[in-house]
């Protein structure tokens, strides 16, 4: 998947060449508003512009503290003019500081103000201190909060703070773009040599200033004594690189229809420290090889060390549960039918155990996370003498990995991998309606790892997975006069899934009436019926009858029975980054129907076909007259996943293609005696 991932160190340089209009700074000083500062002259705003930032300032730098080492300092200043009362919600500010221990990062020197414009003279209102307020949202998180007063349609919001951490990993990230568009967003990070970070940029807006400086800065560092020496000052001089990001009137992003997470394609910058680099010291590397990371995790209590014990209280059940197996698939699909038929999923997240949790808690409860429920099938697959190892990944929602760098933060689901008859097989027994070697679409996310002693990544790509779908309508004359038929329909992978789940809470009523709604006339659903449903290996099918009598002198018949596209789903004219569908597909239906007593056919819909693109995506749609039936065949196949932006025209018109040719219908006309 084509993400634009753009990754640089940071002692990389940059040639930057500037155009002639280019403006090398904002001057916004904090508190200085005028009346001209509310007339906003943009292309970006527009009838549906609900509040734009005007500017967003950020800047990190290093400072020495009391404790003989260094601290990050974060500040911000951010100005935003609201449009409407629909971009009141960017008045609610969040302010998120890591914790750990009972060392938390530190907000300070929050000013804000609302600025008002009444009879042409600005009225202010100042954000007081007691108007910011404190939730522990985790023991790693807490969440500082506060709403501006005085907030109405035409307001300027204004606000600056800083951030004050001693955890050094936790380089300030900085996002460009958000649900509002924002006319200069500007970020500043300057690190001494001391210490280096990966950059990770990502985004589809051009940097309208991208630079890089060096200087010589000095440092003030306080040491504690050791040895017999006095503790004391002493100063320190190194270089500092400086980077500084600015881009310029940057559009909303929203997230439309086949998106797995908006955040894979908003304009930030991330960081991760790599390295140590003091003098006269070896460099110490901090964010390690997959192979440091994977003999870590598994030295883990909540990781590795739980399925790698010897587990011994699962010996007597799991010997009763495959003593009638003949061979080691069987033993594996009898183990994860166990776990995942006998087991809870109490958070679908995590890579770890909660703290306190064994194995042995879990099988006893019969309930988990993810984590908890997929290393108890690892450490049964293992006592059976299965090879059975830990894969994580980050579901779709999370957003994507970085396909070098162990950024464990980024990965938010575990598995497992096993291995039999010299193929790996891949299992999810948290998932209650999911088969066996079947994962949810949420996994297919691009790369995964597989921790074990020699830790190797893996590729779950959208397009690996096809999802199929076939739909056939037969319809006669029968010999009472009237007009019945039978629909039947079998679904792929993704959707027998859902249908299994749904069936928890629909009866079968429900379901005729949900497929009643696409019959003409005066027809009634009957004998509803569906089959491969305890196993979940296989896909579902089901079908049901239809009974119809017609007295009009016209009939308008859909020949596509309410399996017709309902709209378009891709409505906006254009798309400022890819169209991730789930799955490839390939949906057909089928229609042999008899010519219903007493009519002619007075017209049909003609035969097309449209090819979307070289690969095999296309929309086929054949319809003709043999003696006295009708016979359709439709299909769409859609041949890969992922569409990038330049291809969004053609698919857009492709799917408005489909729309038009499914609403047409047949017609017939009574005969006149």
């Amino acid at each position: 998947m084509n993400y634009f991932f753009r990754v640089f160190i940071s002692f990389f340089s940059f040639s930057i060449a500037f155009g002639q209009n280019k403006i090398e700074h904002l001057n916004v000083k904090f508190g200085k508003i005028t009346p001209t500062d509310f007339v906003i002259n943009s292309t970006l705003v527009d009838s549906n512009t609900n509040a734009v930032v005007l500017s967003d300032i950020g800047n990190s730098e290093f400072t020495a503290n009391s404790k003989g080492g260094f601290s990050l300092v974060f500040k911000r200043h951010r100005r935003i003019k609201i449009i409407n009362d629909k971009g009141y919600d960017i008045a609610a500010v969040s302010i998120y500081l890591y914790s750990s221990g009972t060392q938390t990062e530190r907000l300070e020197q929050v000013n804000g103000y609302t600025y008002n414009l009444e009879n042409n003279e600005l009225v202010t209102q100042k954000l007081e201190s007691k108007d910011v307020f404190e939730e522990r949202l985790s023991k790693s998180q807490v969440r500082k909060k506060f709403t501006f007063p005085g907030v109405k349609a035409g307001s300027i919001i204004e606000y600056t703070y800083s951030i004050q951490s001693d955890f050094l990993f936790n380089l300030q990230p900085w996002e460009f773009q958000s649900d509002y568009p924002c006319l200069w967003s500007e970020y500043k990070v300057a690190v001494p040599d001391y210490f280096n970070y990966v950059f990770l940029s990502q985004g589809y807006q051009p940097f309208h200033i991208n630079t890089k400086s060096d200087y010589t800065d000095n440092f003030l560092i306080r040491s504690a004594g050791s040895y017999g020496e006095a503790p004391g000052n002493f100063r320190v001089s190194t270089t500092i690189h400086s980077n500084r990001w600015v881009m310029v009137n940057i559009p909303a992003l929203k997230e439309e229809k086949f998106t797995y997470t908006i955040d894979n394609h908003n304009a930030k910058i991330e960081f991760q420290l790599s390295q140590y680099r003091f003098p006269d010291e070896p460099i110490k590397e901090v964010m390690g090889t997959w192979a440091t990371v994977s003999e870590k995790l598994l030295e883990r209590d909540d990781f590795g060390k739980a399925f790698l014990a010897e587990n011994n209280f699962l010996e007597s059940d799991l010997a009763e549960l495959i003593k009638t197996c003949t061979d080691v698939e069987e033993k594996a699909r009898k183990i994860y039918s166990f776990i995942r038929d006998k087991f809870t999923c109490t958070k679908y997240a995590g890579i770890y155990m909660d703290d306190f949790v064994s194995l042995r808690d879990v099988y006893k409860k019969k309930s988990g996370t993810v984590a908890e429920i997929n290393v108890l099938l690892i450490a049964m697959l293992r006592k059976a003498k299965i090879p059975a190892d830990p894969v994580i990944l980050s579901l779709r929602s999370r957003g994507v990995v970085h396909l070098i760098y162990p950024l464990l933060n980024r990965f938010n689901y575990l598995i497992c991998e096993t291995q039999l008859n010299g193929k790996k097989i891949y299992l999810d027994a948290a998932k209650p309606f999911l088969g066996f070697g079947k994962l949810d679409k949420s996994c297919y996310n691009g790369s995964a790892w597989v921790l074990s002693k020699s830790p190797n990544r893996i590729e779950f790509t959208p397009d690996s997975l096809l999802e199929q779908k076939v739909i056939a309508a037969f319809f006669i004359n029968d010999e009472k006069g009237n007009y019945t038929g039978t629909v039947t329909f079998k679904l792929g992978n993704d959707a027998s899934a859902l249908f299994r789940e749904k069936r928890l809470s629909n009866s079968k009523q429900d379901f005729i009436n949900e497929f009643s709604k696409g019959i003409i006339g005066d027809a009634k659903v009957a004998d509803f019926e569906f089959d491969s449903s305890i196993q979940k290996e296989d896909p579902i099918s089901f079908r049901y009858d239809v009974d119809m009598k017609f007295e009009e002198d016209l009939i308008y018949f859909n020949p596509l029975f309410g399996q017709e596209l309902k709209e378009n789903p891709f409505k906006a004219a254009n798309r400022l980054y890819p169209v991730e569908m789930p799955y490839q597909q390939d949906e057909i239906f089928v229609l042999d129907i008899e010519v219903p007593n007493g009519y002619n056919v007075d017209e049909i819909p003609k035969s097309v076909k449209y090819i979307l693109d070289e690969g095999g995506s296309l929309f086929e749609y054949i319809c003709k007259k043999v003696e006295n039936k009708i016979q359709l065949r439709s299909r769409i196949i859609i041949k890969r996943a992922i569409f990038q932006q330049d291809d969004y025209t053609l698919l857009r018109e492709f799917y408005s293609f489909i729309l038009k040719k499914s609403a047409e219908q047949i017609v017939f006309r009574k005969k006149i005696n």
